[in-house]
């Protein structure tokens, strides 16, 4: 189990393999983005997508499913996330493309008012099968301290 203390500025990780399917594009389009060109082949194709594409959250959805299924080999402390400082869809995602994510981790600091945890940040880059990036977000996870008495470095 990893807690903050073991979490190392520019530790890099390469993890998930995510097979998109159209009936999955579609499901999740129906429900959450039903925007034509996530929906319909002809209205797609009149797009700059050319052709149907997955939602920008699903690609979101798809990589938060990579992450926690590393977190199952990969254990931390983790506390949740706060937030993303920034999110960029690069390139569209098309049934038929598979994924998995890259993430370097850039800072780390501890809590000044709740010393029992700390908050990191990571670069998180999301690739298709020809090592294209299709999403690009800075990600913050709270992590627990393993010894919340220890003093608090600047």
């Amino acid at each position: 189990m990893d807690y903050f203390e073991d979490i190392e500025v520019g530790r890099r990780a390469s993890f998930g393999c995510y097979e998109v399917t159209r009936e999955e594009v579609m499901e999740f389009a129906s429900k959450y983005d039903p925007q034509p060109f996530h929906l319909d082949d002809d209205a797609a194709a009149k797009t700059h997508f050319g052709r149907l594409s997955a939602s920008g959250w699903h690609t979101c959805a798809m990589m938060m499913s990579m992450l926690v299924e590393n977190m199952k080999t990969h254990r931390q402390a983790g506390l949740g996330s706060p937030g993303m400082d920034s999110l960029r869809w690069v390139k569209p995602v098309y049934p038929g493309d598979t994924l998995r994510v890259e993430s370097e981790v850039i800072s780390k600091r501890r809590s000044a008012s709740r010393p029992e945890m700390g908050l990191f940040k990571s670069n998180v880059r999301v690739l298709n099968q020809n090592d294209e990036p299709v999403l690009e977000m800075v990600s913050n996870g709270l992590i627990q301290v393993r010894d919340p008495s220890a003093p608090i470095e600047d």
